[in-house]
C-alpha cells in the first residue's frame, strides 16, 4: 500500500512560494514554482529519512 502527501503549495510574501504538508510537519518555501517543488520534495525526505519504506507506506517518486 501507498501513502500519499498532500501538499499545498500558495503564495507567499514578496513573490514567493510556500509549500506545506497536509498532514506532517513539514514547510518550505521558494522563489519559483519549481524550486518550491525542489525544496518540499528534499523537506520531506529528510523528515522521512529514517523511517523504513514499508513501514511508513512512503516510496520516493522520481522527479
Amino acid at each position: 500500500m501507498f501513502r500519499t502527501i498532500q501538499v499545498n503549495i500558495y503564495p507567499g510574501e514578496e513573490g514567493w512560494y510556500v509549500a506545506e504538508a497536509v498532514h506532517l510537519p513539514v514547510v518550505t518555501q521558494g522563489r519559483t514554482y519549481d524550486e518550491t517543488i525542489t525544496n518540499i520534495r528534499e523537506a520531506l525526505a529528510l523528515h522521512l529519512e529514517d523511517e523504513s519504506p514499508d513501514e511508513s507506506g512512503v516510496h520516493p517518486v522520481a522527479p
